[in-house]
C-alpha cells in the first residue's frame, strides 16, 4: 500500500514544500552559475530510464563549461568543472531542480539513481530489477557510499531497496542523506571528478 499509493502522495507534498523553502537558494545558485559558466543555460537536461525503463529528462544545474579544445571536443570534466560547480555537487544543491521531476512523478525523493539510457542493454536481468520502482533524487546505494561503491555493489543495494522499500525505510535514508551532504561523504571517487562510467563489469 505504502510504495503504490502513500509513497506518492508523501513525495509530491514535501517536494513541494522543499521547492518553496529553497526558493532564494535556487536564485542565488542561478545567479552563480551564470557568472562561472558564462552562459545563461543553467540547466542540464538529460534523458534517464525511470519506473519500467520510461525515459524522461532529469533536471540538474548545469555545474560545467562548454569549454572545448582546438579541435572543437570537449575538455574532460575535471577542466570543465568550475569551482562554484564543484561546491554546488559537494553540497548536493544540483539536485534541486530534480524536486521539479519529483512533482511532475518522473522520480521519488528515494530511489535507485537514475542512470544512462546507454546502461540499459548492460544490464543484467536481477540490476534491470532496479527500474521496478521510480527512480530517486538520493537512494540505499547513495547513503552506503555513493559514489566510492563499484557499479556491482550500487546495483545489488538498488535492488534490496525495490524488495524492502518502506515509509520506515524511506525516513532513514533522508535522515542519513540529510547528515551526509553536510560533511559531503562519498561525492566522487578519489582522483575522478565525475562517475566512473558503467561498462557492464565495474
Amino acid at each position: 500500500m505504502y510504495n503504490s499509493f502513500f509513497k506518492r502522495i508523501i513525495d509530491f507534498f514535501i517536494a513541494l514544500v522543499m521547492l518553496l523553502i529553497s526558493g532564494p537558494i535556487i536564485i542565488i545558485v542561478i545567479i552563480l552559475l551564470c557568472l562561472a559558466n558564462r552562459t545563461t543555460r543553467i540547466f542540464f537536461l538529460q534523458e534517464r530510464p525511470g519506473k519500467n525503463e520510461e525515459v524522461f529528462k532529469v533536471i540538474k544545474f548545469k555545474t560545467m563549461t562548454d569549454e572545448r579544445d582546438k579541435d572543437g571536443n570537449l575538455l574532460s570534466d575535471e577542466k570543465r568543472l568550475t569551482k562554484i560547480g564543484k561546491f554546488i555537487r559537494s553540497t548536493s544543491i544540483d539536485e534541486l531542480p530534480q524536486l521539479i521531476n519529483v512533482l511532475k512523478g518522473d522520480m521519488s525523493l528515494i530511489g535507485p539513481r537514475p542512470l544512462r539510457t546507454y546502461y540499459l542493454p548492460l544490464y543484467s536481468k536481477e540490476q534491470m530489477r532496479r527500474h521496478e520502482v521510480r527512480p530517486g533524487i538520493t537512494g540505499w546505494a547513495q547513503i552506503n557510499g555513493r559514489n566510492n561503491l563499484s557499479w556491482t555493489k550500487k546495483f545489488e543495494l538498488d535492488v534490496w531497496y525495490v524488495d524492502h522499500c518502506s515509509f520506515y525505510l524511506d525516513m532513514k535514508i533522508i535522515f542519513i542523506t540529510i547528515r551526509k551532504v553536510f560533511i559531503r561523504e562519498g561525492i566522487s571517487k578519489e582522483g575522478e571528478a565525475t562517475t566512473v562510467p558503467f561498462n557492464g563489469h565495474n
